[in-house]
């Protein structure tokens, strides 16, 4: 019996004679799942993602890489398109933010900040020697991937003309903006809630029947609009700076994607996914 069955049967609202069943039917569809629900959701979706073979979740992982340039490649776009003395520009800019983020999430790629969430609630619901190896093969198949995509798109704009000389100028820009003169520290910090930000995507999804363009929107927009960092989105505008010679590999990975991806980790899993799991564990 599930968490929901048993709600059902011991609500008040049930067992209540002066409802018709029609009514019945629509207060339970107009219901909020409980927690329980929405966690046993993620944790079913990352004991499938765990299931996958390492070649699906590379392949998925190398297309949202690329993907989440569209994020980069709408800022800059809006950026050029604007004119220069605007009022607000850069805050308009940043609404092209969200882009590569909704091609990714609701096109089913696999984002390591979603990952976080998704496949720890498998681990710290039945720990296990297994259950942690196998989180760390998919993490590092999909940062990997993530990785590979981000800096192969970054290759393409720079040198294949696939985008406009303005255009490129404008999204080394932002990407300059984002990234450059920032200390490790400072985008280890803003990473956490970055981190935070993204596993409650994939939470509030589970958890709603709908508005998902609105929930990976408004939550996506949050991360720029806050000046956090994502390690992906910020891997993407870090290989622009990288291809342009504005930044050194060592610059690149030690000072920028790295502190990333620990305040990602930090902020999707040690605080969302573990508090996540630890409203309901006794419920479970």
């Amino acid at each position: 019996m599930t968490g929901r069955d048993s709600a059902e049967r011991d609500s008040p609202v049930r067992d209540s004679p002066d409802l018709a069943a029609a009514e019945h039917a629509e207060i339970e569809e107009r219901s909020a799942p409980r927690a329980t629900i929405v966690h046993e959701v993620v944790r079913k979706q990352g004991q499938e993602e765990l299931a996958r073979p390492a070649g699906s979740l590379f392949w998925s992982s190398v297309a949202a890489g690329i993907a989440i340039t569209a994020s980069v490649i709408a800022q800059g776009a809006l950026y050029h398109k604007l004119p220069a003395g605007m009022g607000g520009r850069t805050l308009v800019a940043q609404l092209g933010y969200p882009l590569g983020f909704l091609i990714v999430i609701l096109g089913r790629m696999q984002l390591f900040t979603e990952q976080t969430i998704v496949t720890v609630l498998p681990l710290v619901t039945r720990p296990s020697g297994r259950a942690l190896a196998g989180t760390a093969r998919l993490w590092g198949i999909v940062l990997l991937g993530n990785l590979v995509g981000a800096g192969a798109a970054a290759a393409i704009e720079t040198w294949g003309g696939v985008v406009s000389p303005d255009l490129l100028a404008a999204m080394q820009a932002v990407s300059r903006e984002s990234l450059l003169h920032k200390a490790p520290s400072d985008l280890l910090l803003r990473g956490i809630p970055a981190g935070f930000l993204i596993a409650a995507v994939a939470w509030l999804r589970a958890a709603s029947s709908g508005g998902e363009v609105w929930i990976v929107f408004l939550l996506t927009f949050a991360i720029v609009l806050g000046d956090f960092t994502h390690v992906v989105a910020g891997a993407a505008e870090a290989f622009l700076l990288l291809c342009a010679g504005e930044a050194g590999p060592g610059e690149v990975f030690g000072g920028m994607i790295l502190p990333a991806l620990v305040g990602n980790v930090i902020g999707g899993t040690g605080l969302f996914a573990l508090l996540a799991h630890a409203q309901v564990r006794q419920e479970l």
